[in-house]
């Protein structure tokens, strides 16, 4: 059964987000996934998940400015977890990196 964790940004300065994202992502056990909550666009964060074999999509649309979901690029069950939950809380995808070829 796919969990969802979930990191709180939305007070934290820089570097805190990305240190505790990328601590946090290294524990992801299959079918899980990262939601993080930022006030602005993580751009540094995201060289750092494409290099550490992560996938990601942000998101808009929500009560805080970014949402940010990743996972494990090669684990279908988190990705389809993330995407579902990007659909039921009908969020606008303002950018995605989905680096594998599952559906």
């Amino acid at each position: 059964m796919a969990m969802e964790y979930l990191l709180n940004a939305v007070e934290m300065e820089p570097p805190e987000p990305l240190v505790r994202t990328m601590e946090m992502i290294e524990n992801l056990q299959p079918g899980d996934y990262l939601r993080l909550r930022h006030r602005r666009e993580p751009f540094p964060l995201y060289d750092n998940l494409n290099q550490s074999g992560f996938s990601f999509i942000t998101c808009t649309g929500s009560d805080v400015e970014y949402d940010v979901f990743i996972w494990s690029k090669e684990d279908a069950g988190a990705q389809l977890a993330a995407q579902s939950q990007v659909q039921l809380g009908k969020l606008t995808i303002h950018f995605s990196n989905i680096n594998n070829t599952h559906p």
